[in-house]
């Protein structure tokens, strides 16, 4: 059996390997390769129906795979699911309560179940609902929480045993903007305060784009496409296009004869005085600056053009491109 602390080459801790679960005569989730980091926040982005559900109960051990295998933290989930539930966190997409006790009392209750003792489980539960926001409302039944309250007591929940992995299935569904905002906020604190290893499930691009580090995309229970959101929107046309902006100098009349000569630039347009469109056929952002910079320009405008969220959705998600590109 492998040591959860040694799970896999380059701290990958979670991975799976042609992981397929089937359901009669539909694919839920088609072999299924992907290798998560420590301390990553990692989005799997789908539609509704997409299989990320099913594949984050395969990882549990809630539910037996078809075919293939998974590692979390180098434990088999089929063959040690109590093991990967000491390590992981997780918050269902409708998370449940006790609704006649307190959030005090629903958090004792999971901590008792994770053998806190009673002096760490007061510290814990007052330090978690502090973070959440739930503090005002401790000793408050949960039959009066709203949908956001009740999202981040069980965010509370799934951290009360101190997991270093959390799992989170679609955390933000009905909930107002600003409880997105702070709930975003808490994961992405979560990871530089306790080194947590996040996946976060949902089929809301921007949210995702908002915390993660990578994503991965989800569709008809197959992974399409992974990568940074600069990686897939780099997929869309097979170039990157780029405007680039200087203050006028001495060496400003160089600057197009540098650029051409930047390995990777297919073309370079004028788009004004000191602006240029370049067009690449990789990301080579990190060239064309050092290359400007080098002889002394200073640069005041620097994006990368087509790389708008729109496009990735419509590219992965419906497999057209968007009405940009008609």
């Amino acid at each position: 059996m492998a040591s959860p602390h040694s799970a896999t080459d380059d701290a990958v801790v979670l991975e799976t390997r042609d992981l397929t679960k089937i359901y009669g005569d539909r694919t839920a989730v088609n072999t299924l390769n992907l290798r998560i980091r420590r301390g990553e926040i990692f989005g799997l982005l789908g539609p509704n129906g997409a299989g990320k559900t099913t594949t984050i109960l395969m990882l549990l051990g809630l539910t037996e795979p078809s075919g293939g295998e998974a590692r979390v933290i180098g434990l088999d989930p089929r063959r040690q699911p109590l093991e990967v539930k000491r390590h992981v966190g997780y918050l269902p997409d409708d998370v449940g309560f006790y609704d006649d006790l307190t959030a005090r009392e629903n958090l004792a209750y999971t901590a008792r179940l994770n053998r806190l003792t009673e002096a760490d489980a007061k510290e814990r539960i007052e330090f978690l609902l502090d973070e959440v926001g739930l503090m005002s409302v401790i000793d408050r039944r949960v039959r009066t929480f709203s949908r956001g309250m009740r999202q981040r007591l069980g965010l509370a929940d799934a951290l009360i045993k101190s997991p270093s992995i959390l799992i989170l299935d679609e955390p933000t569904v009905n909930i107002d903007p600003e409880g997105v905002r702070e709930l975003l906020r808490f994961v992405s604190d979560l990871r530089t305060v306790e080194g947590l290893t996040v996946l976060l499930s949902s089929h809301l691009l921007h949210q995702v784009e908002q915390v993660c580090d990578r994503i991965g995309i989800f569709v008809g229970g197959r992974l399409v496409g992974i990568g940074t959101v600069a990686d897939l929107a780099g997929t869309l046309h097979g170039e990157w296009v780029f405007e680039l902006g200087v203050d006028p100098g001495p060496s400003a009349a160089h600057i197009s004869d540098v650029i051409k000569n930047v390995s990777g630039v297919h073309d370079i347009e004028s788009d004004g005085p000191g602006r240029f469109i370049v067009t690449a056929g990789s990301d080579i952002h990190g060239q064309l600056l050092a290359a400007v910079a080098g002889i002394g320009c200073t640069i005041d405008h620097f994006v990368r053009r087509g790389a708008d969220l729109d496009a990735i959705y419509h590219r992965y998600f419906t497999g057209r491109p968007d009405d940009s590109d008609n």
